[in-house]
């Protein structure tokens, strides 16, 4: 079991990524009825969640090319307060307006997903202090905790909305205690990346000194990793049509679906999501890193285009429960691929530009998905246009890089 090997900090990496899909996973279920409960439409709603999307990736692409130059430790405790305040701005104000420029500034996450600075940082952090053989495994491991977080964060949101609603508490008062929980969330964050030690930093040495100045700081491995985060920009466009915010909208839309049922679902979910990651690294040791990447993937997206075809509320959770059970197998994957085709001092950067890509290409989507759910007619839509642009990309993505396997495989 590969965590077995971790350090204390690696175990407090891991804790970081627990506290902070929580946070993620709880917001997700309720971020789109508190914001039209607030009063936005559907497609204000999507303009917010691009913009949103938007300044995550600004200040993902700042923090993280800088992190391996200035302190990655400090760029973690920057991304949690900014992930804090935009909490608070959220649960604090009904204006458009801040309501924008908090997501703009702060870090918001609409998908359960990772957004921000932290993921990349924390990836060159965590194969800083692990064997480079583990990698795949301990990585394999990090996506079940997050997983598993996100299922606890969406389960437990909806029981906590319920809750206070059967205690007579209004819908958007309720949604908005998830709110102030998330901005709490983001100082707990902070304090635990403060507790990291020097041993999680870039090594220091001459060569990385001048590696830093290349541009976006990376240096041999610029080429393969820009045409990587093409790749990953389209199969985050297509993913961003459908993220759980608004996934879990269009369940409430269709059947009905209340928070409490909708956190139960999606937790059911992100524990399959979890669990199919552990065989990530067993598929990824028999077939290489590339072929596990596609060919687990290929076939959960045609299971997306599938769920709003299903007649019945207990078909479609379960054609998303199927999804699900494949759709994250990629992911330690792609993640161990990205960190074995640069050197030490540029993983930080190689992380967040391909993590960048991969939320400008989300951010994109919500504006075009939201102007797809104002129209009761084309709710579904969205889920056929994601699952045709993913398989897209994997098969470019084979194409280009089937080829090209990472040193020792």
């Amino acid at each position: 079991m590969p965590p077995r090997i971790l350090t204390t900090n690696g175990l407090l990496l891991f804790v970081t990524r627990a506290v902070r899909l929580f946070s993620y996973g709880a917001l997700s279920i309720v971020l789109v009825l508190y914001l039209t409960g607030l009063g936005l439409s559907e497609s204000q709603t999507g303009l917010l969640l691009t913009l949103t999307l938007l300044g995550d990736t600004a200040v993902s692409l700042l923090l993280t090319t800088q992190a391996d130059r200035f302190g990655r430790r400090r760029m973690l405790i920057v991304g949690a307060i900014l992930m804090a305040a935009a909490g608070v701005t959220f649960a604090c104000t009904r204006n458009f307006l801040f309501l924008v420029l908090a997501g703009t500034i702060g870090v918001i996450s609409p998908s359960g997903n990772e957004v921000g600075p932290f993921l990349a940082i924390e990836q060159a952090a965590l194969s800083q202090v692990i064997p480079a053989s583990a990698r795949t495994g301990v990585f394999a491991w990090y996506a079940l905790t997050g997983a598993l977080a996100t299922a606890a964060g969406s389960l437990s949101a909806g029981l906590l909305t319920h809750a206070l609603e059967r205690a007579a508490v209004p819908a958007i008062a309720s949604e908005r205690w998830i709110i102030f929980m998330y901005a709490g969330l983001g100082l707990v964050l902070g304090w635990l990346f403060h507790r990291l030690s020097p041993a999680t930093e870039a090594p220091r040495d001459s060569d990385v000194a001048s590696d830093a100045r290349t541009l976006l700081g990376l240096g041999s491995a610029r080429s393969v990793v820009l045409r990587l985060a093409g790749l990953f920009a389209l199969d985050a466009f297509g993913g961003g049509f459908v993220v759980q915010s608004f996934a879990a909208y269009w369940f409430y839309l269709r059947f009905g679906v209340d928070p409490a049922t909708l956190g139960g679902i999606f937790f059911g979910a992100n524990v399959f999501a979890g669990v199919s990651a552990l065989w990530a690294s067993r598929l990824a040791a028999r077939f290489g890193l590339v072929r596990t990447m596609v060919f687990t993937h290929l076939p959960s997206n045609v299971l997306l285009i599938l769920i709003p075809l299903m007649p019945t509320l207990p078909l479609a959770i379960l054609v998303l429960l199927l999804r699900f059970s494949i759709s994250q197998m990629d992911v330690p994957t792609r993640q161990s691929y990205t960190m074995a085709i640069v050197r030490p001092e540029e993983r930080s950067a190689a992380a967040g530009i391909t993590g960048v890509a991969r939320t400008t290409g989300a951010a994109l989507a919500p504006v075009f998905a939201g102007l797809l759910f104002a129209q009761p007619a084309l709710i579904s839509v969205p889920f056929f246009i994601a699952g045709t642009l993913k398989i897209t990309y994997d098969l470019l993505l084979y194409r280009a890089f089937v080829h090209l396997p990472p040193p020792g495989e």
